[in-house]
C-alpha cells in the first residue's frame, strides 16, 4: 500500500530508481484495479505519462509490469513495441497482447535479435513460424523447427529437406519432427546416404563396392518403411511423388515385398494399375495367380518380372516377412532356386537386374539369419564337434593378401 501522495513524489522524482518504482507501482495496481473508474482513469492516465519518461530504466519497469498481462493497455503495450530494443524485444517475446499482424510487422521491420525474440513466444501460428523461417537465417530456421508444438506446412517442410537437408544438425531437427511429411524424409536418407559415402572413416572402414551395397539397401529399406508408414495413414503423396519423378522401378517394388512392408507395395500397384488401394491390397491377400498376372499386366509390369513379382506375393502369405529375418531368407531362397530352374539357368536379359537384386538380398539376408546361432547352440548342446581328419598331402595354397 503507498499513499497517493507518496506516488506523486515519486513519479516527479529526480531519481530515475524511484520515477521506475513508481511506473511498477502504477502498472500493478492499474492490472489489479478494483475501484471507482475515475481511480482507474487516473491510474491509466500515470502510464501513458510514463512512456515520455526520458530514463529507459522507467520505462522498462513500466514494461516489465505489464509485460505478461493480458489485461495490459494495448496503446501502451504499442507504444513500448517501439521504443527502445532492450524494450520492445522483451515485448515481442512475452506480451500475450500481440497478435499476428503485430508480428508480422516486427518481423518484416526488424533485424535478427527481433526475429529471435518472436522465435521464443510461448506460442507462435504456423504463419508467423513460416514467415520467421523464410527470413532463412541458419540459427533461426534451425530454432523454428526444434518447435514440435508449432505445426508447419509440408510443402515448407519439403522445401527445407531439399535446400537445408546437407545439414546435420537441420536433418536431425527435421527427423525429429513428427509432422515431417514422406517426400522430407526420403530427401533426408538421400542426403545421409551421400554423407555417410563422402565420410572418410565409412569409406576406409569398407571396400568401395561393399560400402556401395549398404548404402544401396540401406536407402531401399528407409525408401520402403517411409512408404509403409505413408500407406498406413492412408496418404497417396509419397507415391505418386515416386511414380511422378521415376524414382518407382523394379528394385523398390522386389525390396518392399521382401521386407515385408506389403502396404507400401499395394499402394504403389494401386498407383501404377489405377485401381483402388483396397482391392489391391484384397488381391494381394487371397487372390489366385491369373488375377495377380492380371493386376501385374495392368500395372504395366513385364509378364516375366509380373510373375517374380507373383510368386514372391504367394510366398510372403504364408512367411512374416516384416520380422522374420529368417523366413525373409527362405522365401528369397526358394524364389532364386525356381528361377534357376524354370530357366535352366540361363536368365533372361529382362531378368537379370532383378536376379542380381534377390542374389544379393541372399547373401546380406544370410548374414542377418546366421548372426548367434552358432553361439545359441553351443549353449544349448552337449554334442562335440566332429571333423574329419585333415589330408595334409596337399598343402593349402592361397594368394597372396
Amino acid at each position: 500500500m503507498i499513499e497517493y501522495s507518496e506516488f506523486v513524489r515519486l513519479s516527479r522524482s529526480h531519481d530515475s530508481d524511484e520515477r521506475g518504482h513508481a511506473a511498477h507501482l502504477a502498472a500493478l495496481a492499474f492490472l489489479d484495479h478494483d475501484g471507482p473508474a475515475d481511480e482507474h482513469a487516473a491510474l491509466y492516465a500515470s502510464l501513458i505519462n510514463f512512456l515520455d519518461d526520458p530514463s529507459v530504466k522507467v520505462r522498462a519497469a513500466l514494461a516489465y509490469g505489464l509485460l505478461h498481462s493480458e489485461q495490459a493497455p494495448r496503446p501502451i503495450m504499442m507504444a513500448l513495441l517501439q521504443d527502445s530494443p532492450i524494450i520492445s524485444r522483451a515485448i515481442l517475446q512475452y506480451s500475450p497482447i500481440l497478435i499476428d499482424a503485430d508480428l508480422f510487422n516486427a518481423i518484416r521491420k526488424g533485424d535478427a535479435a527481433i526475429w529471435l525474440s518472436v522465435a521464443q513466444r510461448a506460442q507462435l501460428s504456423s504463419r508467423v513460424a513460416t514467415l520467421l523461417i523464410e527470413r532463412d537465417e541458419p540459427g533461426l530456421v534451425l530454432h523454428m523447427l526444434r518447435r514440435t508444438d508449432i505445426s508447419l506446412d509440408a510443402s515448407l517442410l519439403v522445401r527445407l529437406a531439399a535446400t537445408h537437408g546437407v545439414e546435420a544438425k537441420v536433418r536431425g531437427a527435421l527427423l525429429a519432427r513428427p509432422d515431417l511429411p514422406g517426400p522430407a524424409r526420403l530427401i533426408l536418407v538421400q542426403r545421409v546416404t551421400e554423407a555417410l559415402r563422402e565420410t572418410r572413416l565409412v569409406a576406409g572402414a569398407l571396400a568401395p563396392e561393399r560400402l556401395e551395397r549398404l548404402l544401396r539397401n540401406g536407402s531401399d529399406t528407409a525408401l520402403s518403411a517411409i512408404g509403409e508408414a505413408e500407406a498406413y495413414l492412408r496418404k497417396r503423396e509419397f507415391v505418386q511423388t515416386l511414380v511422378g519423378s521415376s524414382q518407382l522401378n523394379t528394385r523398390i517394388l522386389l525390396h518392399a515385398l521382401v521386407t515385408g512392408h506389403v502396404m507400401f507395395f499395394a499402394s504403389c500397384i494401386a498407383e501404377l494399375s489405377g485401381a483402388t488401394r483396397e482391392k489391391v491390397f484384397t488381391l494381394l491377400e487371397g487372390g489366385s495367380r491369373s488375377a495377380l498376372s492380371a493386376l501385374m499386366l495392368r500395372a504395366d509390369i513385364s509378364t516375366a518380372l509380373g510373375k517374380v513379382l507373383v510368386q514372391l506375393v504367394l510366398h510372403a502369405r504364408i512367411a512374416d516377412l516384416a520380422d522374420d529375418t529368417a523366413a525373409r531368407h527362405f522365401v528369397v531362397t526358394a524364389l532364386i532356386e525356381e528361377l534357376i530352374a524354370e530357366y535352366d539357368g540361363v536368365i533372361p536379359e529382362e531378368l537379370e537386374e532383378t536376379f542380381a537384386y534377390l542374389s544379393e538380398q541372399n547373401i546380406a539376408l544370410a548374414r542377418k539369419a546366421a548372426r548367434g546361432v552358432m553361439r545359441v547352440f553351443a549353449a544349448t548342446t552337449h554334442l562335440p564337434m566332429l571333423v574329419p581328419p585333415s589330408d595334409n598331402s596337399l598343402p593349402l595354397q592361397l594368394p597372396a593378401a
